[in-house]
């Protein structure tokens, strides 16, 4: 079984920690010191990457038009997605659902 990051719910810290990771590295790879105070936009531009985050949702995106694609209604990834967990619903705020990660509010659900 392999198991795929793409498939993880991830947390708003977790995605800010790697960004301010991604950030450290971008810089120390221009040369540039965090005094500096150049913009991270410009630094991406100069280097030629993505933000972290956009990576992440594009990867997960990605992922979920492979799982709509496969044509077995059986499958139990599809199961897992649509799965309901039964019982008393703990206190609290739920967790967020994968799907809720995918299609963050204003995408078109399929």
């Amino acid at each position: 079984m392999e198991v795929r990051p793409e498939t993880w719910p991830v947390r708003k810290e977790n995605v800010v920690a790697l960004q301010r990771a991604e950030m450290r590295m971008v810089r120390l790879m221009c040369g540039v010191k965090p005094k500096n105070r150049l913009p991270s936009k410009e630094l991406r531009e100069r280097l030629g990457v993505d933000d972290i985050a956009l990576i992440l949702q594009q990867n997960r995106l990605r992922w979920y038009g492979h799982v709509l694609q496969k044509e077995d209604d059986d499958d139990w990834v599809k199961k897992c997605m649509e799965y309901e967990g039964e019982g008393p619903r703990p206190r609290g705020r739920p967790k967020r659902t994968w799907r809720e990660v995918v299609l963050p509010r204003g995408l078109p659900s399929m």
